[in-house]
């Protein structure tokens, strides 16, 4: 934390920034001796290049600055510790409209439609100029819109099996055409729907792309019955290339199917027309 609180006050002696915050690992207490120092640098306007680099390459082992993958940010591995740092750059608008698109508008995404609430409510800050950051958690940290989670299930539910352009069909036509990489894709995107209607369901900010299953298992109040098993069967057939691995979605989906049942979801609504197909 000293280290990530060093950054942090090198950042915020830039005029551009408004807060940083740490997220990751660190911030919700699960790291490792592995564990890479995720910060973000919350900007009223831009930052340039020149002045990152300089932070960046201030004392690193070797750094990649304006990387553009995903989210813009830079990193670098430091020196001294061996650490990972990995810095990413959002301006107050971006993320201000994020939280508004779930939490006041409740609009839904195909896949990891609350992460970055869950990303803001779980970050530590380290820097916060005027207390922006803190206001914008305090709002953030709200009873999870029963709206939103009505727009999730509806959004991810269909595309799970039912509908003509579903996963299962997706599915099916992969495995009569050998097509392993798609198998996998497929099975990915599946997956992706699935937690992001679990967390809803269980009214949780969708915690990210890692260690899903353990994070369900340990904090969700509702889980399908059988879905560790469920899961792993899946993801096993996909490794082997077995082509009962549309047979282990199905199962994974029905158990999903119970659950949304037992919550009042009446499924036929969610699928209109498909659900003649079986």
């Amino acid at each position: 934390m000293l280290f990530a609180n060093a950054i942090a006050a090198r950042y915020g002696q830039l005029p551009q920034v408004k807060a940083v915050a740490l997220g990751g690992s660190l911030a919700s207490g699960t790291a490792d001796q592995g564990s890479d120092i995720d910060l973000y640098v919350y900007l009223r306007e831009e930052v340039p290049v020149s002045v990152r680099a300089g932070i960046a390459t201030a004392r690193a082992e070797y750094a990649e600055v304006d990387n553009q993958f995903w989210e813009p940010g830079d990193e670098w591995i430091d020196a001294e510790t061996g650490i990972h740092v990995d810095v990413m750059f959002r301006t107050v608008e971006w993320i201000e409209e994020q939280l508004d698109r779930v939490l006041r508008r409740h609009e839904a995404s195909v896949g990891y439609s609350t992460c970055l609430w869950y990303n803001v409510v779980s970050s530590r800050v380290l820097y916060d100029r005027g207390g922006w950051f803190q206001a914008l958690q305090k709002e953030a940290k709200q009873p999870y819109p029963e709206e939103l989670r009505q727009a999730i299930v509806a959004k991810n539910y269909p595309i799970l099996w039912r509908s003509a352009s579903s996963y299962r069909y997706q599915l099916e036509r992969a495995v009569a055409r050998s097509d392993l990489v798609s198998v996998n894709h497929r099975v990915a995107a599946l997956l992706a729907s699935y937690f992001d209607i679990l967390f809803a369901v269980n009214r949780m900010p969708h915690p990210g792309e890692k260690r899903l299953v353990e994070i369900a298992v340990e904090q969700c109040e509702k889980l399908p019955n059988g879905m560790v098993r469920q899961v792993s069967e899946l993801i096993g057939a996909v490794s082997r290339g077995d082509e009962r691995v549309v047979e282990k979605a199905k199962a994974l989906v029905e158990g999903l199917d119970g659950l949304l049942s037992a919550e009042g979801f009446d499924l036929s609504v969610f699928v209109g027309h498909a659900g003649r197909i079986h």
